[in-house]
């Protein structure tokens, strides 16, 4: 079973090739290019450089987010055309992928709570928690928007005794503003911290044996809040009723 598994929920682009367990070849670009310059060439130079047809990709996993908004969009919209141009007999051969499931996934062997982050700006993280139960990596908390403040709370009353163990691009400031708490925060490993499309690559194994590949017209992003844009504009309308005057009936 082949899978080509692709990142592009923060700054840098990844693409992965899976067979049958393992990793054949990863790729991971952070440079001045857009996810949407980057992505499909990453692909398509790693299939070549192992002499494997994009067309013979059995699924296409990505990350459905949460991340970069723009960045969910393009992975998303690239792993579904790939499924679109390269349809399998039952046309499942797609699979989401949750971006903090992907970057726990990283720390799998280390003790403690796994704890990704990715910065949502305005004092919050997109977050989950993790941990290892019986060898398998397991969820504790939905992913979810959450302050720091909250999430600081939360942790210093539930695992106050437990190392946590911090990773994604949230890094640096979640653990600014965690070491204020009654916390075991280790330093994570440089190279663990990050999106790792390995890792998608191995969240979507375990997802197709759960029979939750889906097809390219049910892949969709996933967020867990009102883009910016659309913020931006609901504002202007509260804004622009506010100063409606009112009219009062005689």
């Amino acid at each position: 079973m082949r899978i080509l598994a692709l990142d592009t929920t923060a700054k840098a682009a990844s693409v992965a090739l899976w067979q049958d367990g393992r990793a054949e070849a990863y790729s991971f670009a952070e440079n001045a290019k857009t996810h949407s310059e980057l992505l499909l060439p990453m692909a398509e130079a790693l299939c070549k450089s192992l002499s494997v047809p994009i067309g013979e990709i059995d699924y296409y996993a990505v990350t459905v987010g949460p991340g970069s908004f723009t960045g969910v969009r393009i992975g998303v919209c690239v792993a579904k055309g790939l499924a679109f141009r390269f349809p399998k007999t039952e046309k499942k051969n797609c699979v989401a992928v949750s971006a903090l499931e992907a970057i726990a996934q990283n720390l799998v062997g280390l003790d403690g709570i796994y704890l990704p982050v990715m910065d949502a700006k305005r004092a919050e993280v997109y977050n989950a928690v993790f941990c290892m139960k019986d060898g398998v990596l397991t969820r504790l908390s939905p992913d979810r928007a959450i302050s720091l403040k909250a999430l600081g709370e939360e942790l210093s009353s539930l695992y106050p005794d437990t190392p946590i163990r911090l990773c994604g691009d949230g890094y640096a400031v979640a653990r600014a503003a965690l070491e204020k708490y009654p916390l075991i925060l280790p330093e994570t490993p440089l190279l663990l911290r990050s999106q790792n499309a390995a890792s998608v690559a191995l969240c979507a194994e375990r997802a197709i044996a759960r029979g939750e590949a889906v097809s390219d017209e049910a892949l969709m992003p996933v967020y867990l809040r009102v883009p910016q844009a659309e913020r931006e504009r609901l504002l202007r309308e509260a804004e622009k009723n506010a100063q409606k005057p009112s009219i009062t009936q005689p």
